[in-house]
């Protein structure tokens, strides 16, 4: 009997590569005796709805786009208390989480990965009322890509573009908060905070450090205290550039939940995509909470 599998692709993710793919894929599927519903999504939060709605009906759920339209499966998913598992053609520009599951980036062999039907336990975030997949941050993202809801992609090739701004005009915006995790609570001046489950972000690897494990329940953070002067930016750069985690401008650390507080609102953004502006924030690792097909 035919397994039934809900695909899920956004059209127009990094360039609109899925069109050329599509019945490619499609054939992939049927091959392996899958019964495809296609489903494009057509605005934001249609995959989120489609995956709450839908899922239950099939066997498995295979989404295609950029990591945006990863995390709207995801979220779906685990709104969900009987989930199926999750198979992933990365369509985007950086796809990160595709990275750090070895995923293939070509199109045509992420679909062939997926019908060898190999299962991965992977944690996920929960971030308030929401959930991640690989990244949630803060800081450091100009108002002005907010205001017009661009969506911030390559968190750490903004970075840098940024921070470079920002030497220049001596400006380093800065946010105020308490950081709660591991029974410890900071409080300081930050410019900028990852939390993160994830080789690579923004195609940079190693930036998150080293060792890391996509099913081991904790999360790795970085949190970039405000420089007070063109030096200590300048060791920032340089200490993230060659990931030497100098204690005196950044905190690095693993934890399975965090807090953080502020008196202002902050935004946020989740995989790449706003993510709302909150003044308190409470992440906690969902160990091996979501199934995802892996070579």
């Amino acid at each position: 009997m035919d397994k039934k599998m809900l695909f899920i692709y956004n059209p127009h993710a990094g360039k609109a590569a899925i069109r050329s793919n599509l019945l490619d894929i499609i054939d992939i599927f049927a091959k392996a005796e899958y019964e495809v519903t296609a489903y494009p999504t057509r605005q934001r939060g249609d995959a989120v709805r489609a995956t709450l709605e839908k899922a239950g009906k099939y066997d498995l759920v295979v989404c295609s786009g950029g990591d945006g339209t990863l995390d709207e499966v995801v979220e779906g998913m685990m709104k969900r208390t009987d989930r199926v598992p999750i198979g992933y053609v990365p369509a985007g520009t950086t796809n990160d989480f595709a990275r750090s599951l070895h995923i293939p980036s070509n199109m045509i062999r992420a679909a062939e990965m997926i019908v060898q039907e190999k299962e991965y336990a992977c944690d996920i975030g929960s971030f308030n009322e929401d959930s991640f997949v690989y990244i949630a941050a803060f800081g450091l993202f100009t108002d002005v890509s907010y205001e017009t809801d661009q969506q911030v992609k390559n968190v750490l090739g903004h970075l840098a573009y940024v921070l470079e701004g920002a030497r220049r005009l001596n400006k380093y915006p800065s946010y105020h908060l308490r950081v709660t995790s591991n029974g410890t609570t900071i409080e300081e001046d930050f410019m900028y905070g990852m939390v993160t489950n994830s080789v690579s972000v923004g195609g940079f690897k190693n930036i998150t450090g080293k060792h890391i494990h996509l099913d081991d329940g904790v999360f790795e953070v970085t949190l970039i205290k405000k420089p007070k002067n063109v030096v200590e930016l300048n060791q920032i750069m340089a200490a993230l550039i060659g990931r030497n985690i100098d204690s005196d401008c950044m905190y690095c650390f693993k934890t399975s939940e965090i807090i953080f507080e502020s008196e202002e609102e902050i935004a946020w953004t989740r995989d790449g995509e706003y993510g709302g502006s909150h003044k308190k924030v409470v992440i906690t690792n969902e160990k091996q909470a979501l199934r995802i097909l892996v070579p």
